[in-house]
């Protein structure tokens, strides 16, 4: 059955196709036939009732340069006139993404929101991880330097980023000596209002950041990240590279562990990060990426299981 997709997300037109989850999605729907809208955060609108927006219907290719093609916009009603929404725009997690969420959580009875916007807001990457601190490495969350400090003492070398942060972005190694961390802590309280997460140093990131891709709480693939050279960031958005890679059995258990809590909230398409085979660091579920990797490692098709997924809430 031919379904009508409203994909929500940033400018297609900025998207890097090669390895880009939010086209691999779009491809695959169109394959089946699914009508694609696309259309911004920003064109949401709320009336009587009602929840629409703006939207340009769509048509993808793979094609460098010539990757989309949009059609006259319409007044699409997200309630009445879609079957699905796809919300896949990039975090910062700011006021104004959970507002999207906030409105679509007006049309969730009558139209599928993947993921589940309700959950999405209550389940940043770095704070809905904080469920698991059996598999988290040492962690505290603070605007104290004070506590930054006694923390270093504890640990040694840490690591300090934006609680909200994404895609590797603000995210700084601070040495046992403490060198900078008393400047550092200032500048992310005068950028941040929110309190930052502070990490030990794991030395194994060397050898990699494994992001796991989970569909409707199930393994669907995974591939290990390494980062480049002088970096300790493996994120493939600041320069990282992706290999092949298999599950360890630490990984399989925190799998087994967060997928039938993912399926209940109805986040359906989630991406771990886990470090050294066994720390669990985020848990991705506002816009995940790595599928296109995984196919290319794996030859798993990610973007099609995550629609069977679909079509099968859809149905039922």
């Amino acid at each position: 059955m031919p379904l009508t997709v409203a994909v929500q997300m940033d400018p297609i037109a900025d998207i890097n196709i090669v390895g880009d989850s939010t086209f691999a999605l779009m491809l695959a729907a169109q394959a089946r036939g699914h009508a694609l809208f696309h259309y911004g955060a920003e064109d949401l609108n709320y009336r009587d009732g009602r929840v629409w927006a703006k939207a340009h219907p769509v048509t993808v290719q793979r094609v460098e340069g010539d990757h989309f093609s949009f059609g006259e916009p319409v007044q699409l009603d997200l309630g009445d006139e879609a079957d699905v929404v796809l919300m896949r725009q990039d975090p910062p997690f700011d006021l104004g993404y959970i507002t999207a969420t906030h409105l679509l959580e007006r049309i969730a009875d009558k139209t599928l929101v993947v993921n589940d916007p309700a959950n999405v807001r209550n389940a940043p990457e770095k704070v809905f991880v904080l469920d698991y601190p059996q598999f988290m490495p040492p962690t505290l969350v603070t605007r104290s330097l004070d506590e930054a400090r006694a923390f270093l003492a504890e640990h040694g070398a840490i690591v300090v980023k934006p609680l909200h942060g994404n895609g590797g972005k603000a995210i700084f190694k601070v040495e046992s000596d403490g060198a900078n961390l008393s400047a550092l802590i200032e500048v992310f309280n005068m950028t941040w209002r929110e309190p930052h997460m502070v990490q030990a140093f794991l030395p194994d990131v060397a050898k990699g950041d494994k992001r796991i891709v989970l569909v409707d709480g199930e393994v669907a693939g995974a591939i290990n990240r390494l980062p480049g050279e002088g970096e300790i960031r493996s994120n493939l958005a600041v320069g990282g590279s992706a290999e092949k890679t298999a599950l360890t059995e630490t990984e399989r258990e925190i799998c087994a562990v967060l997928g039938p809590e993912l399926k209940k909230r109805g986040l359906l398409f989630v991406g771990i990060d886990v470090i050294g085979g066994k720390w669990l660091t985020e848990i991705n579920v506002t816009s995940p990426t790595g599928i296109v990797a995984i196919e290319r490692f794996d030859g798993t098709d990610v973007a099609g299981m995550i629609w069977d997924a679909i079509e099968k809430k859809v149905r039922a």
